[in-house]
């Protein structure tokens, strides 16, 4: 395991904080006065989701946490969870609860293939494609003169997210979506 300085603490980084594997959110260093530089941190512990607000002075270390990485597909989400399996592996389920994952879950189509990572054999995350490639099952027609909204309009995607796209947009139509903001990006044409 590698052994991290207070200011190699940086964000996406997953440590070991209090024998449990935490996601470093954000982190700022800075100096008060005549101290010695500090690193305020924002971290969420990957098994129960919580977060923390932690300062790391310059004479901490901590450890950066095993994590491994495996395939998986995205099986389907009820009320209270989300169904993965291990790619090329049926037989080995695994869960995680809906609020823990509802924002990258949105995006997945039932058989998308995700990241999922893993800490002592113990799925913990997933981490999805930055753009995904979606269909748009409802988009309601275009008014004539509404464009003094910039032109766009709510449409609902097959995995049933709704997002803000251009009046040029039509059901049956794949667009592609930045998953970090939610937003559209442009028109993917059929090949």
């Amino acid at each position: 395991m590698a052994v991290l300085s207070y200011n190699e603490i940086l964000p996406k980084k997953i440590i070991n904080y209090n024998d449990a594997p935490y996601e470093v959110l954000s982190a700022h260093i800075f100096r008060m006065q005549k101290r010695k530089p500090v690193n305020q941190t924002r971290l969420r512990n990957m098994v129960n989701g919580g977060v923390l607000e932690i300062s790391f002075h310059s004479s901490e270390t901590v450890e950066e946490a095993e994590t491994d990485r495996m395939d998986a597909v995205y099986l389907y989400s009820n009320q209270t969870e989300s169904w993965f399996a291990e790619e090329g592996n049926p037989k080995n389920r695994f869960s995680f609860p809906l609020e823990s994952v509802h924002d990258q879950v949105q995006w997945l189509a039932p058989n998308s293939v995700v990241e999922v990572l893993t800490y002592e054999e113990k799925p913990m995350t997933i981490k999805i494609p930055v753009k995904v490639d979606l269909e748009v099952k409802e988009a309601p027609p275009a008014v004539k003169g509404n464009t003094v909204s910039g032109g766009t309009k709510l449409a609902t995607l097959v995995t049933g997210a709704k997002v803000n796209v251009p009046l040029f947009i039509n059901s049956g139509d794949i667009v592609r979506i930045n998953t970090d903001t939610g937003e559209y990006t442009e028109r993917v044409t059929k090949s």
